[in-house]
């Protein structure tokens, strides 16, 4: 993939190339594996566009980049699309991905069995600019914790790092079933879920309904099933851009997703029918197109 500059001119008659930067997450994220596969997908299929995959701290600064035009799509979170129940303007959604599940993850022999355990703890709540610092954020402040964790703002390798080494007591990293790291974890260190479930309600009714629950299966770590906080994860784009393009890859993320899937589980997930519900971020007119045209 390369990060060349789009060519506006063609008035020598050669093709104009089109670009697509797509901003995904950490290189270990479940959005940087599905972002790096479609890429891929990307160059093969549109032979006219130049494709970067660009590393970020995920949601927050996925949706900053494609509202200032520096990504044609990108990865995010409902929740960070959404303030005081309205969606984020200039934005418009090809997809809905899959679900984001919000992991609080301690050691096995760590005496944090609920959320109202971690006060007074260090807790890693996510890096900056990601979405698991922006639900992680809210859960705390409907809990009245706000103040009562000795916060941390780590990346998912560096928060595993630190609960290796009792640096901190516990973690939180909301993403696709399963996140690798935390599956690695378990196997070099003993490590438990919390269940966070009790608190959707409280979140639905103070932020948004795009909070749900889901649980974490048995199979998913080989660790007992506990229920948590899920959110719509959803590849967005700029209200701006051309409709074909939007329509090339939402088809090219919908009839390529077992390519996307063998990147990574979470891709599994993919299917049109439920694609479309983007709610209340607005579907794209070009997504909405390949929609219409692949309904039975």
């Amino acid at each position: 993939m390369t990060a060349s500059l789009l060519v506006t001119g063609c008035g020598d008659g050669t093709a104009q190339r089109r670009r697509v930067r797509i901003a995904t997450g950490s290189p270990t994220a479940v959005y940087y594996a599905i972002g790096t596969a479609l890429g891929r997908i990307i160059e093969e299929e549109l032979p006219d566009v130049d494709v970067d995959v660009l590393a970020t701290a995920a949601s927050a600064e996925n949706l900053f980049l494609v509202e200032q035009k520096a990504a044609e799509i990108g990865f995010s979170q409902a929740d960070v699309l959404v303030t005081a129940g309205i969606a984020k303007p200039r934005v418009a959604a090809l997809a809905r991905v899959y679900d984001d599940l919000l992991h609080l993850v301690v050691r096995a022999d760590s005496p944090i069995l609920s959320l109202e355990d971690l006060r007074g703890r260090r807790v890693s709540v996510g890096a900056r600019g990601s979405g698991t610092t922006v639900t992680v954020d809210r859960l705390l402040a409907v809990a009245a914790m706000g103040q009562a964790v000795q916060r941390r703002h780590l990346s998912l390798d560096d928060s595993i790092a630190a609960l290796k080494t009792r640096q901190i007591d516990a973690f939180f990293f909301s993403g696709g079933l399963p996140v690798a790291g935390i599956e690695r974890l378990r196997t070099v260190v003993g490590t438990r879920l919390v269940d966070l479930s009790k608190w959707v309600g409280d979140l639905r009714r103070v932020y948004s309904d795009v909070y749900v629950v889901r649980d974490v299966p048995t199979s998913a770590y080989t660790l007992p099933a506990v229920a948590t906080v899920a959110v719509p994860n959803l590849l967005v784009a700029p209200e701006s851009m051309a409709e074909d393009l939007a329509y090339d890859l939402t088809r090219l993320l919908m009839e390529r997703r077992a390519v996307l899937a063998s990147a990574h589980p979470a891709a599994e997930r993919l299917d049109p029918r439920t694609a479309i519900a983007t709610l209340p971020v607005p579907l794209h007119p070009g997504a909405a197109r390949y929609y219409r045209s692949v309904k039975p």
